[in-house]
């Protein structure tokens, strides 16, 4: 089966930012993308949880895509411009697809 190389990007980002998030990504072209709660982790500041609340805004939300590698800076310019002023990570990985068209 033919595999085809791709980027994933996952955006954790408190949830009250969510909605500016997933704009700044359409404007930029993202056609797809899921959200999944975030239920809690640990970061610089110590572990923390949904009841704990890292923020006023109910805790945090992950929004990942998966784009095709040359479509990865103007994603990623869109999200930084929401981000770098809240809390929240951008991680991007190597991955593989099945059916390249839908990406």
């Amino acid at each position: 089966m033919q595999m085809h190389n791709a980027k994933r990007i996952e955006i954790t980002i408190e949830a009250i930012m969510q909605k500016r998030l997933t704009q700044a990504l359409e404007n930029a072209g993202v056609t797809g993308y899921t959200i999944l709660p975030v239920l809690g982790g640990s970061g610089r500041s110590g572990a923390w949880s949904r009841e704990g609340q890292v923020s006023r805004a109910s805790g945090m939300v992950q929004v990942v895509c998966i784009r095709r590698p040359n479509e990865v800076d103007a994603l990623l310019q869109a999200a930084f411009a929401v981000v770098e002023t809240h809390i929240g990570v951008v991680s991007v990985t190597n991955c593989q697809v099945l059916r390249a068209e839908r990406f």
